[in-house]
C-alpha cells in the first residue's frame, strides 16, 4: 500500500479543529465523482481516500482535490478498503472516522449531523438513515427485504442496515480490524459487532440520492454472502440468549 497527500498542512489544521475525526472514502473507478466528493467533505473534515485498485485516475483526482490517498492493489472489495482506512486512521491517532461513498450519493453538507450525534450522544456508531420511499423501485424492494430480514436475525429493529454513510469511533474501528469480510457485508457485520459488545448505536436522517450511478455490487455474490451473514447473526443471537431458538 502507498499513501499520498498533497496538502498535509491544511489537513493538520482541519484535523485539530474537528475533534480528531477523519472522513474516509473507499473508491473504485470513481474518477467521474471523486473530486466533488472530496471537496465537499474537506469543508468539514480532513479526508482519506482508499483507492481500491482502480484502473482509472481516481487516485490522481482525489489527491489533486486535497485528499490523502491510500492505494491498495489489486481490487479487494469495499470491506477491505474500509479496514485499511481504519488501520491508517488508528495509526494517525484519530478518535473516529466518518465513511461516505465515492459516487456522490451522500450529501457532505450533512456531515455536521453525524458530528453532533457523536459529540452529544457519544454514540459508538452513527448511521445515516435513508428514506426508502425515495429509492428506485428495485432498490427500495432490495433494501426493504434486507432491513426486515436483518432485523429479524439480530432480534431488534434496524432502520437501515446497508447505508454506507456512517461515523464510528476508535473502539469500533479496532474491533472491525479483526473482520474477515471483504465486501459490502463488512458494513452489516459492523452493526452486529456494535450490538454484540453493547455499544451505543444511533441514527440520523439523510437525503436519499440516486442519479443513475452504476453499482459495484455483484448481486448473486452479495445475496449469498448476505444470507450467510443472516444465518451467522441469528445463530449468535440464539446462543447469546438461550430462551430464543434459531428457528423462531
Amino acid at each position: 500500500m502507498q499513501i499520498e497527500s498533497k496538502n498535509a498542512s491544511k489537513t493538520a489544521k482541519r484535523n485539530a479543529e474537528s475533534n480528531r475525526v477523519l472522513a474516509l472514502i473507499p473508491a473504485y473507478n470513481e474518477a467521474a465523482h471523486i473530486a466533488s466528493v472530496v471537496t465537499g467533505a474537506l469543508a468539514y473534515l480532513p479526508v482519506l481516500v482508499v483507492d481500491d485498485g482502480s484502473t482509472d485516475d481516481t487516485a490522481a483526482r482525489a489527491k489533486a482535490s486535497g485528499a490523502a490517498v491510500l492505494r491498495q492493489m489489486p481490487n479487494q472489495g469495499k470491506g477491505s478498503a474500509l479496514r485499511a482506512g481504519f488501520g491508517q486512521a488508528i495509526h494517525e491517532g484519530y478518535d473516529a472516522v466518518l465513511t461516505l461513498d465515492a459516487d456522490g450519493q451522500h450529501d457532505a453538507t450533512e456531515i455536521p449531523k453525524f458530528l453532533r450525534a457523536y459529540n452529544t450522544g457519544r454514540a459508538n456508531l452513527v448511521i445515516g438513515q435513508r428514506d426508502f420511499s425515495q429509492m428506485p423501485p428495485i432498490r427500495r424492494l432490495a433494501n426493504s427485504l434486507g432491513r426486515w430480514s436483518f432485523s429479524w436475525a439480530l432480534g431488534q429493529y434496524i432502520p437501515d442496515n446497508q447505508s454506507g454513510y456512517r461515523l464510528l469511533d476508535r473502539q469500533l474501528m479496532e474491533a472491525m480490524l479483526a473482520s474477515s469480510e471483504r465486501g459490502f457485508e463488512f458494513e452489516v457485520e459492523m452493526i452486529v459487532i456494535c450490538v454484540k459488545r453493547g455499544l451505543v448505536l444511533a441514527w440520523v436522517p439523510i437525503r436519499t440520492i440516486y442519479a443513475g450511478e452504476k453499482s459495484h455490487i455483484n448481486n448473486l455474490e452479495h445475496t449469498i454472502n448476505f444470507v450467510r451473514m443472516l444465518w451467522q447473526t441469528r445463530q449468535y443471537m440464539a446462543a447469546a440468549d438461550p430462551t430464543r431458538r434459531s428457528g423462531d
